[in-house]
């Protein structure tokens, strides 16, 4: 199968995001690709609540949503929305941070919020309390899509080896980690953590990426995050690094290398119980 990862600059002005997510996305089609995916907050990246209680819509209403599920199937692709930033009915007016697996017909075939908060003081000048404007998920996902299992994970997530065990053990053999990764985790963290969760799983590991400056329409404080959309292939290998330009990079995927993998090193079967501490 070729995938494709689209690597975003999104601001806080939802429309505008969609006509660029929607232009890469046909690119990543010219080019071959049968599953496409994108960053997480695809539709909106903004850290003003006012600002995205003005412009995030609901699930039902999502204009984002509707017009990807209406792309996948007309090009009757695959397709990972990262996630998106989602209004919600809950009483706290908490938003959802939630990954969506697009079928080729354009339904959705499995949904997944993010279970993670992203709660950290990185700096005197920079923090981000997540939990804050997003309430987390609960529930764990893995999706049939073909031959491919998809286990579905969110940027933050993936510092929880623990889940991703879950998931692999569930019968997943590619892990989506799509991100909005802040620069000084990134420069120091994120290309070790996707190996890791690669090599200890077994699994292909997909982590489409948000990057650069974020203009914001309401004259808020730019955001920057780090890019390097990547994939990983089992044994570890770093087979694709998109650098920090938006746009569309492809890599293939062959999932003999996970039964490869696997064969190698089959320590998802040589999990043991023990005591302590």
């Amino acid at each position: 199968m070729r995938a494709a990862l689209i690597q975003l600059n999104s601001t806080d002005e939802p429309r505008e995001n969609l006509t660029v997510t929607r232009g890469f996305l046909r690119e990543a089609v010219a080019g071959g690709a049968t599953f496409v995916l994108t960053p997480e907050v695809t539709n909106c990246l903004s850290s003003s609540r006012a600002r995205q209680q003005e412009v995030l819509q609901t699930q039902s209403e999502d204009l984002t949503l509707a017009g990807l599920r209406a792309e996948a199937a007309e090009h009757g692709i695959w397709l990972l929305i990262g996630s998106l930033a989602l209004k919600t009915d809950d009483p706290d007016g908490r938003f959802a941070n939630r990954s969506f697996l697009i079928s080729p017909k354009g339904d959705i075939a499995a949904q997944y919020d993010k279970i993670h908060m992203f709660d950290v003081q990185l700096s005197d000048e920079e923090g981000y309390r997540e939990s804050k404007g997003y309430r987390p998920g609960t529930r764990a996902v893995v999706a049939q899509m073909g031959e491919i299992r998809l286990g579905m994970t969110v940027c933050y997530d993936v510092r929880f080896p623990a889940l991703h065990r879950k998931l692999a053990q569930a019968g997943a053999n590619v892990l989506s980690v799509p991100a909005a990764f802040a620069v000084p985790t990134g420069r120091a963290h994120w290309e070790v953590l996707l190996r890791a969760r690669a090599i200890e799983n077994g699994c292909f590991v997909l982590a489409p990426a948000q990057t650069g400056t974020h203009a914001m329409h309401d004259n808020g404080q730019p955001r920057q995050t780090f890019g390097h959309s990547m994939a990983i292939a089992p044994w570890g290998e770093v087979i694709l690094d998109a650098g920090t330009a938006p746009g569309v990079s492809f890599v293939d995927i062959d999932l003999a290398q996970v039964n490869a993998a696997r064969g190698r090193v089959p320590s998802l079967t040589h999990d043991q119980s023990f005591e302590g501490p």
